[in-house]
């Protein structure tokens, strides 16, 4: 009995870890709004390390078109606007000696149809990424079952699973239609 309750846990566990991935995947896909997500991924070297610019600066939406960088150490001005140019989310930072500023550019028709496309790939290697967690706890409930475990158990944690399964899928598509209304939103 604890072993089931143990693969239905490790089960949903792993899939929320899915859908909780599903959704910083989405707030990284730039939809024409200003966000501080523009910025994860990209670091810099600072004091003989690298690190994200969030530890080495103040990262602020002031208003839906711009992102404003102010780096704690006036120094760090150059070297944050020159791993801006060189990543690829495509802005342009302009600064004034005291801070950077990002302005989101207005996204294109096509643009936007491309970044759609990115957030319905990003919802199917979750779904991809769903179907295996289920195969791996319908390989665990065989495995119980040969080592005891009664056959009407081993079914009613195989649909407990499964309407796990659906639960995610359900909530993966709602994830995905938001995002696609929030781009395609002008």
């Amino acid at each position: 009995m604890s072993e089931v309750k143990e693969i239905l846990s490790s089960a949903e566990s792993k899939m929320q870890k899915n859908a909780e991935h599903l959704q910083s995947e989405l707030s990284n896909i730039r939809a024409g709004k200003a966000s501080v997500n523009v910025l994860n991924g990209i670091c810099i070297e600072s004091y003989g390390s690298q690190m994200p610019i969030n530890q080495v600066a103040s990262v602020t939406v002031p208003d839906a078109k711009t992102v404003l960088i102010q780096p704690w150490d006036k120094t760090m001005i150059a070297p944050i606007e020159k791993a801006i140019i060189d990543s690829s989310i495509g802005l342009a930072p302009s600064n004034n000696g005291e801070q950077i500023r990002l302005n989101m550019p207005p996204v294109t028709e096509e643009r936007r149809k491309l970044l759609v496309k990115q957030a319905k790939e990003e919802g199917e290697k979750s779904k991809v990424g769903l179907r295996n967690i289920r195969r791996e706890g319908m390989d665990a409930i065989k495995k119980a079952q040969k080592d005891g475990l009664a056959e009407d158990m081993a079914k009613d944690t195989e649909a407990s699973i499964q309407k796990l399964v659906d639960a995610f899928t359900k909530q993966i598509d709602a994830d995905c239609v938001t995002k696609e209304k929030e781009i395609m939103t002008v």
